[in-house]
């Protein structure tokens, strides 16, 4: 997989997520296999611009592998100056977020309700794209409604604007995360124009990515929700493009440690008080498969210090084998 300069190691990428694909998250999932890992959106709003939580989404200070920061907005000039200082900041890679579904977002008409202005879509990637001398991807939709698939379209203006790469989510902004993805219209994207496509949606497991790939014609995959407490996920995929066969699945053992070394990343990063904060959504989601009893899944949701939080999370394991596998 190539975007512009750059051969990624293969074909497994992080995709951006608010709240979830911070440097911890990001550097867990290349641990385990993901080529790249791309941030989480960051606002292009100059007001913005230094306020902590925004510093913190684009801080790539220590990371491995790659840099791709994802930006967000509707004004051509303001993104072109987002991008001038991420790169400035160490991003490697622009990724543009025109796929975003969330009401917040599409209310002030930015993230997959750009879909709407195709005018306007190109005065950005063109703007964006002359901005920097770093390769630039977007992510899209399939476009706006059932009746309003534009993804063509888009990933043509994309190619033309000089876009290095396209994501592709396989649903309209209406269906949000609703129903299933349609990898048919991702293969006519791919058909359509000459830049590399990256496939996403609901790509959960080895066989799906493989399906994916193979029916899309892609050249790359996105996977999101799916590694939520699972960033063995691309570890399990690459083992099976490499051998065809499947790998095991983790020992309680293994999930016990890298939730608690993924725990630590981030009270380290954060800080205590809101490293426990956002522990929080992590834990379920490492714990969700596992048989705990629900009084001591509470008790660790209420958690207020690290040192509280670790030795709950451990009472728990000690319930479950060791040599259990999930």
């Amino acid at each position: 997989m190539q975007i512009g300069p750059y051969s990624l190691k293969n074909k497994l990428i992080l995709a951006p997520m608010a709240g979830i694909s911070d440097r911890p998250f990001r550097e867990l999932c290349k641990q385990f296999g993901a080529g790249l890992a791309i941030s989480e959106m960051v606002a292009s709003n100059p007001a913005l611009r230094h306020h902590k939580r925004t510093l913190l989404k684009a801080n790539h200070s220590g990371e491995s592998g790659l840099r791709s920061v994802q930006i967000l907005g509707t004004n051509p000039e303001q993104m072109a100056e987002a991008a001038r200082f991420n790169v400035k900041g160490g991003a490697q890679i622009i990724d543009i977020n025109m796929g975003c579904p969330a009401k917040k977002v599409c209310s002030v008409a930015a993230g997959s309700a750009l879909l709407k202005d195709e005018p306007l879509v190109e005065k950005i990637l063109t703007a964006v794209v002359n901005a920097v001398d770093v390769p630039v991807t977007l992510k899209i939709r399939t476009g706006w409604d059932l009746h309003n698939r534009n993804a063509v379209e888009i990933a043509k203006i994309a190619e033309n604007s000089g876009i290095a790469a396209l994501t592709l989510h396989g649903r309209t902004r209406e269906c949000k995360f609703n129903g299933e993805a349609e990898y048919e219209t991702i293969k006519k994207v791919k058909q359509s124009v000459n830049i590399p496509i990256i496939a996403n949606g609901d790509i959960d497991s080895a066989e799906k990515a493989h399906f994916v790939l193979t029916n899309t014609g892609a050249d790359a995959i996105m996977i999101g929700r799916a590694a939520q407490g699972n960033p063995w996920l691309f570890t399990e995929i690459n083992y099976f493009f490499e051998t065809g066969k499947y790998l095991e699945k983790p020992t309680v053992s293994t999930i016990q440690s890298t939730l608690l070394n993924h725990l630590e990343k981030l009270y380290s990063f954060y800080g205590n008080v809101s490293g426990v904060r956002i522990a929080r959504k992590h834990i379920v989601w490492y714990l969700k498969n596992l048989n705990i009893n629900p009084e001591i899944k509470s008790d660790i949701n209420q958690a207020n210090c690290p040192s509280k939080q670790v030795t709950l999370i451990n009472v728990a394991f000690t319930y479950l084998s060791t040599n259990k596998v999930i």
